[in-house]
């Protein structure tokens, strides 16, 4: 079977191209996650020789790590297509099944944001994963039948930001799980130079490697900041990517050398002046800088926790000396 690559994504379509664009479609191509790759590379090698699908993968971790993109990889590297939903679009149990039917035998199903499937779907979902059977449910009067479909083997990939939030069961139907790491900054600084190329940016390794270290160890940022900065160094200069250019696009996008932008300098400091550097409960928190509070925890404060800015504590959130000191505020 020819090798085919049909990753959807639902963006923009200016982003759409260029994420398209830049996602790796191969193990060698993919930087980072070593050890995910080649345990990955085993299971997949050992399913082509029996030629059957590999067992469910469960992808989770921060956003913007590559859990898509490494979607789309098994899929190719198994040499099948690749069907995308997203969780909260899938409302009824038929709508999964649908789904799944036109899955060729084998396919590949990328279910993102999975731990937010409705109850009913989640639950349809047991029997279709470990057997290959949905039960349909028919009320005919006061009479309920159930009636077994079958299913072609295929294999379902969820990913999720949040594993905690996916209930027992189902994650016990996945017989491969992975935590997607955050990147480190030589990691990203390839990543960076690898985009360009496919960019047509000219960027030296200093303005790679200045790139990767304010990227919150994530490549869908540093793919970004690349993009604005390739815009700023065609306007401004001779297109050419440097240290200092680097340095000053970052200063219009109010990005500092750690990677915070303007919301996470404004949760540090609301916490500092107005709760004393804490603890400070989540909501309060959010509504004091006026944000979710599941935009707080999912997208801000990981990467405040992991710099060590922030530290969680039964009674709420803590600005830590390393938040006192980034700021420049004394801490009495």
């Amino acid at each position: 079977m020819a090798k085919e690559n049909a990753i959807n994504t639902h963006i923009m379509p200016e982003e759409r191209e260029s994420e398209n664009t830049l996602r790796p479609q191969s193990f060698d191509s993919y930087i980072g996650q070593t050890k995910i790759k080649e345990n990955l590379k085993i299971y997949i090698q050992a399913a082509n020789e029996r030629q059957e699908p590999i067992d469910h993968v469960l992808l989770y971790g921060p956003p913007g790590l590559g859990k898509t993109t490494l979607a789309g990889i098994i899929a190719n590297e198994m040499h099948r297509n690749m069907k995308i939903v997203s969780g909260p679009a899938i409302e009824y149990p038929g709508e999964i099944l649908a789904i799944i039917k036109q899955l060729p035998t084998g396919g590949v199903l990328f279910v993102d944001e999975i731990h937010r499937l409705s109850k009913p779907v989640e639950e349809a979902l047991y029997s279709v994963m470990e057997d290959f059977v949905f039960d349909a449910v028919i009320e005919n009067g006061e009479q309920t039948i159930v009636r077994r479909i079958s299913v072609d083997p295929f294999t379902l990939i969820g990913a999720t930001t949040r594993a905690g939030l996916l209930s027992a069961p189902l994650r016990d139907r996945f017989g491969i799980i992975h935590r997607m790491e955050y990147y480190e900054p030589e990691e990203l600084a390839q990543i960076v130079t690898n985009s360009a190329v496919k960019l047509n940016a000219d960027i030296d390794r200093k303005g790679a490697l200045e790139i990767g270290g304010c990227s919150r160890g994530t490549p869908r940022i540093a793919n970004r900041i690349l993009r604005r900065v390739r815009d700023y160094a065609q306007v401004k200069y001779d297109g050419h990517i440097t240290k200092e250019i680097v340095d000053e696009a970052l200063g219009l996008l109010d990005i500092d050398r750690k990677g915070l932008d303007l919301t996470d300098r404004l949760i540090l400091s609301t916490m500092i002046h107005k709760f004393l550097g804490g603890p400070v409960g989540l909501d309060t928190l959010s509504a004091a800088i006026g944000e979710d509070p599941g935009t707080v925890e999912d997208v801000y404060e990981p990467y405040l926790v992991k710099c060590g800015f922030i530290n969680r504590t039964p009674r709420g959130r803590q600005a830590t000396d390393l938040a006192y000191a980034h700021l420049g505020i004394k801490h009495d």
